[in-house]
C-alpha cells in the first residue's frame, strides 16, 4: 500500500509540475502578459526554492506541522490563481507563496520514500513522476481549448498530490528518529562544499536545456512536432532508468555522481557538434538516462547518507541546485544564447566534475561506503 501511496504523488506531483512548466508560459502569453513578465514569474519559483531552506537552519522545523500547512497552503494558492492570475503582482505573490510550499513537499516525501523503500525499490517508484509529467504533456495539449482549462487540470493535480501526501505521513519515520536524537549535528555545507558547488553548476549547465532546447532545435531545422517526440523520447529513457537503476546504485555513489556528470558533459558538446543530426540528437537525449534519472537519485541516497538532518540535506540540494542553479541556469542561457549554446553547458558541466573531483583531497571516511 505505501507502494502505491507514493508512487501516486510522484504522478500527481510531477504532472502538476508538467502543466506549469509545459504550459504555463502559454496561458499567460494568452492573456497577455510580455515575455520579460513570464520570465519574472518563472523565476519565482526557483528562487523561493532556493530561500526557504535558509529559514529551517535554526528557526524552523520541517516536521509534520508544518508539512500539513504547506499542502493545505499549496492547494488555496492553485485555487487562488483563478483570481490572480490576470494581474501581475498579485499572480507574482500567488507563485511566490506556492514555491515556498513545494519547497518543502519533495524534499519531505523524498526522506520518507528512502527510509522505507531504500535503494533497492526508490526507483521504481519515483519513474511514476516521470510518467505523470510525460502524460500530462500529450493530454493536456489536446484540451488546452482555453487559458483556464490549465487551471483546472493544476488544481485537480494539486488535490490529489495532497491527498496522497496525506496518506504517506503515517510513515514519517525520519521525524521521530530526528526529533528525539539528542546528539545531533548543526547542518552544514562547509564540510562538502565541492559537493554542493558541483550541484549547482550541473543545474546551471542545464539551463540551456530546459529553457531553450525547443527554440534551439527548430531553428536547426526540427519540426516542432519532432521535438515534443525527443523531449518524451527523453522521459521514457529516464523512466528506464529509474526502473532498473537499483544495481548501479550498489557501487561508490561519488563515483556514480561523477560517471553521470562526465556523460552530461559529452551530452551538451554532442549537441553543440551535431546540432543537425536528429540520429545524434536522438542519442543525446537517451543520455538523460543518466543526466537526470541515474544522477538524481545517487545525489539524494548520497546526502541521506551524509547528513543526520536528512530532510534539510533534501530542502537545500532542492534550493541550490534547482533552485539557485536552475535561476542562474535560466538567465545565463539567455544571455549566452547563439549556436554555441550547448557548449557553454559543456564547460558548465565539466566544472561541476572537476569541483566534484575535489573530494578526493578531503578524507574519504565519511563516503567511502556510500
Amino acid at each position: 500500500m505505501f507502494f502505491f501511496k507514493l508512487s501516486a504523488f510522484y504522478f500527481f506531483y510531477f504532472a502538476a509540475v508538467g502543466i506549469y512548466v509545459i504550459f504555463l508560459p502559454k496561458v499567460l502569453l494568452d492573456i497577455g502578459y510580455s515575455t520579460s513578465d513570464i520570465g519574472i514569474v518563472l523565476a519565482i519559483g526557483p528562487l523561493m526554492r532556493f530561500a526557504t531552506p535558509f529559514l529551517f537552519l535554526k528557526h524552523v522545523k520541517l516536521d509534520q506541522g508544518v508539512f500539513k500547512i504547506a499542502l493545505i497552503t499549496a492547494l488555496v494558492t492553485a485555487a487562488s490563481f483563478y483570481l490572480t492570475i490576470e494581474y501581475f503582482y498579485w499572480f507574482i505573490l500567488s507563485s511566490g507563496i506556492l514555491g515556498v510550499c513545494l519547497s518543502l513537499l519533495l524534499p519531505y516525501i523524498e526522506t520518507i520514500a528512502l527510509q522505507e523503500l531504500g535503494k533497492q525499490r526508490y526507483g521504481k517508484s519515483r519513474l511514476y513522476g516521470s510518467i505523470g509529467f510525460m502524460l500530462v504533456a500529450l493530454i493536456l495539449a489536446k484540451f488546452l481549448y482555453t487559458p483556464y482549462i490549465a487551471l483546472h487540470y493544476y488544481l485537480a493535480m494539486t488535490l490529489l498530490t495532497v491527498i496522497f501526501s496525506f496518506s504517506l505521513l503515517k510513515y514519517d519515520g525520519v521525524h521521530e528518529n530526528n526529533t528525539k536524537s539528542k546528539n545531533k549535528k548543526s547542518f552544514s555545507m562547509k564540510k562538502y562544499w565541492p559537493f554542493w558547488l558541483s550541484l549547482f553548476l550541473m543545474q546551471v549547465s542545464f539551463g540551456g536545456f530546459y529553457n531553450f532546447f525547443t527554440i534551439y532545435e527548430t531553428s536547426h531545422g526540427v519540426s516542432l512536432e519532432m521535438t515534443s517526440y525527443l523531449w518524451s523520447f527523453s522521459i521514457v529513457c529516464e523512466v528506464l532508468i529509474l526502473y532498473f537503476q537499483a544495481p548501479l546504485l550498489k557501487n561508490n555513489l561519488i563515483t556514480v555522481i561523477k560517471i553521470c556528470i562526465f556523460i552530461t558533459s559529452l551530452r551538451w558538446l554532442l549537441l553543440y557538434l551535431y546540432a543537425d543530426s536528429l540520429y545524434v540528437t536522438f542519442f543525446t537525449q537517451a543520455l538523460h538516462a543518466f543526466s537526470f534519472g541515474l544522477y538524481h537519485s545517487a545525489v539524494i541516497l548520497c546526502l541521506y547518507s551524509l547528513y543526520k538532518d536528512k530532510k534539510l540535506a533534501q530542502q537545500f540540494m532542492f534550493g541550490v541546485a534547482y533552485g539557485l542553479g536552475g535561476f542562474m541556469g535560466a538567465l545565463i542561457s539567455g544571455w549566452l544564447y547563439s549556436d554555441a549554446l550547448f557548449l557553454y553547458s559543456a564547460i558548465f558541466a565539466l566544472l561541476s566534475f572537476f569541483s566534484m573531483m575535489l573530494l578526493k583531497r578531503k578524507k574519504r571516511t565519511s563516503y567511502t561506503k556510500l
